[in-house]
């Protein structure tokens, strides 16, 4: 039974299916979450800048200045904070001022970086920055100028705003909640498309899945239905043009099988009769051989040789046309298997030294005598044949689940069965060596037996046996059949 993949492809489709969707969810998420940000801390910052700008022009301003001068400024510019309220303190020379009660007028936020920058760009500078609690920040920095003669100058004044980004930042943690709550579900209902795409692309799978199980069990007359105009479609119409091909081809082959069988059977038929007066001629003849001259005497023995060689090939096409037109049947007996043996070897002359027996004494069993008399003498003459004596038959009982069955081995002494035989050995008209086209055998023989045995419910096997002590080791049939034949 074929290993089944541990991920079926119903599987893999939605497995893909959910990745994509998780994958465009993801990056339309990342996409929308930067751009939101962006926007919304670009709207911050954009009118922080603009308030902290649009108030120093308005502040007036007496150089140099002092400290109250100084704590004036950045406590009326901080009372001014926008979008949020805001921290602003203010430098000038070693002068230092804060707009809230922190206890130092220094700021932790505000970095070398700002300042460096703030000092470069006379219109300000501005930085994002986290505190040590991780709390962002909005950090301007603002030189305070004077116009002289249209001019911007310096007035050597500095202020930097402090503006928390607290909400800014819950608006984008809001988003990013919504996003992670809304891409569960919406993998959830991704399901059920990735389900209908599926179904749509494993329905015309399984339809020919099916349909291939019904052609291999010999339905050749299975088609698929083709829906669409897709490439599983042009599949099925590919399977169903095969399918048909092979529906014509198997039925024309079928006839010419029948007719084969037919002309076989109806040529075994025909010859019958006349063989039947040809062998009782030839009898009559040999009786008389020994009254004529050498040369006739000797064309007579080769007539009567051959006319019976035909008859048995006439017999055997007769047999296997049973066999073919299922017309073969059994007729069961309660027989002795060791006198049943001796019988089959005592009619054929071969109960001398040719052939010794392990027959144990009390095996009966239940199967058809004529059958397996013809079984019996064609393993026993082929193995004399072809290969060489002494045969050996051995017979024993072998346990099995549904109940023991009997087992007949016939060994001969002879070099064996060539590899590249023993595949064909029970083929009809099979014969190992070519130049033995008017040797004694029909190539009938092995294939009836087989069939034969198979008639019983059991099995027949060719096999070349290592010698052993007994000195055996050539080629070994083992028949192998219940001991309760079904009728």
């Amino acid at each position: 039974m074929p290993s089944r993949a541990p991920f079926g492809l119903r599987t893999r489709l939605i497995a893909a299916f959910l990745l994509v969707a998780a994958i465009c969810a993801v990056s339309t998420a990342a996409l929308t979450y930067r751009q939101a940000r962006s926007a919304v801390l670009t709207q911050s910052q954009d009118t922080a800048v603009s308030t902290l700008r649009d108030q120093l022009e308005t502040v007036a301003l007496t150089l140099p200045l002092d400290q109250r001068q100084l704590q004036r400024v950045v406590d009326e510019v901080g009372r001014r904070g926008k979008p949020h309220p805001w921290v602003v303190f203010g430098e000038y020379g070693t002068l230092r001022a804060s707009s809230a009660d922190l206890g130092s007028p220094v700021s932790d936020v505000l970095t070398d970086t700002l300042r460096s920058q703030v000092s470069t760009h006379p219109h300000g500078a501005f930085q994002r920055v986290t505190d040590d609690r991780g709390e962002p920040y909005l950090t301007i920095g603002m030189p305070a100028v004077f116009l002289h003669n249209g001019a911007r100058e310096a007035t050597g004044a500095v202020l930097y705003a402090v503006m928390p980004l607290s909400t800014e930042q819950q608006t984008v943690d809001a988003m990013v909640q919504a996003a992670k709550q809304g891409a569960v579900p919406g993998l959830a209902i991704s399901v059920v498309p990735a389900l209908l795409a599926a179904r749509s692309v494993l329905r015309p799978v399984r339809d020919m899945r099916r349909a291939a199980q019904n052609l291999g069990r010999g339905r050749l007359d299975t088609r698929i239905e083709v829906r669409g105009a897709d490439e599983l479609a042009g599949l099925a119409r590919t399977f169903n043009e095969t399918a048909g091909a092979l529906e014509e081809s198997v039925a024309e082959l079928r006839e010419a099988e029948a007719r084969a069988r037919r002309f076989a059977a109806d040529v075994s038929h025909e010859l019958r009769t006349p063989l039947a007066g040809m062998l009782a001629v030839t009898e009559v003849l040999d009786e008389d051989a020994e009254q004529l001259d050498p040369d006739t005497a000797k064309a007579l023995r080769l007539i009567s040789a051959e006319t019976g060689k035909l008859a048995v090939l006439v017999e055997d096409l007769m047999e296997i046309s049973r066999f073919d037109a299922r017309a073969a049947g059994l007729n069961l007996d309660d027989v002795d298997v060791a006198e049943a043996v001796g019988k089959t070897l005592q009619r054929r002359h071969w109960d001398d030294e040719r052939v010794s027996t392990d027959l144990p004494e009390g095996v009966r069993a239940r199967l058809d005598p004529r059958r397996f008399d013809v079984v019996l003498a064609n393993l026993v003459g082929n193995a004399l044949r072809h290969g060489a004596a002494p045969v050996r038959i051995g017979v024993r009982t072998a346990p099995a689940p549904e109940g023991e069955r009997l087992v007949v081995e016939v060994a001969d002494s002879g070099p064996g069965i060539a590899p590249e035989v023993l595949p064909h050995i029970f083929d009809r008209f099979f014969k190992a060596d070519a130049a033995r086209a008017r040797s004694a055998g029909s190539g009938l023989g092995l294939a009836i037996s087989l069939e034969n045995v198979r008639l019983h419910g059991g099995t027949l096997s060719a096999a070349n046996a290592a010698e052993g002590a007994d000195g055996f080791g050539g080629a070994v049939f083992t028949l192998d059949m219940p001991l309760e034949a079904a009728p």
